[in-house]
């Protein structure tokens, strides 16, 4: 878990400071040239620079670090409904994750939360969707997927 220096959580995007970087990068030349995909999509765009459209670089402060294997020990859930906060303890297996996530009725999403299985699928995939709906079953969170 990363926590600023006051106490909190630092909120954090799923990627690293250099992935979004070069990604952001990419996207303003391409934007320069009048290549970029929202340009084509979008005819009507008045706005000269890329920052204009999409905003300012990325803050190194608020991507993940980027750790190498020797330091990837331990795992978190993160929500990324907003920027990204912890929503479990930092834990040393997906097993152990899913039983805290589990046992202290994480949020799936709103006020729903996922059995065990659910949880351990979840964490091996490395990702869910906010939430499902279907008329047969309702609205259901992402976890449920299987």
């Amino acid at each position: 878990m990363i926590v600023k220096d006051n106490g909190n959580y630092k909120l954090l995007y799923d990627k690293s400071f250099q992935e979004a970087a070069e990604e952001w990068l990419k996207d303003c030349i391409l934007w320069s040239k009048g290549e970029h995909p929202d340009q084509r999509e979008y005819k009507d765009i008045s706005t000269k620079y890329f920052w204009q459209w999409n905003g300012n670089p990325p803050d190194e402060e608020y991507y993940r670090p980027e750790w190498n294997e020797e330091e990837r020990t331990h795992i978190q859930m993160y929500e990324d409904t907003s920027e990204g906060t912890p929503i479990s303890p930092v834990m040393k297996t997906p097993e152990k994750l899913a039983r805290w996530l589990t046992d202290n009725n994480a949020s799936a999403f709103g006020g729903m939360t996922a059995t065990y299985e659910e949880w351990l699928n979840t964490i091996k995939r490395g990702y869910s969707v906010g939430m499902i709906y279907s008329p047969e079953t309702g609205l259901k969170p992402g976890t449920s997927i299987t």
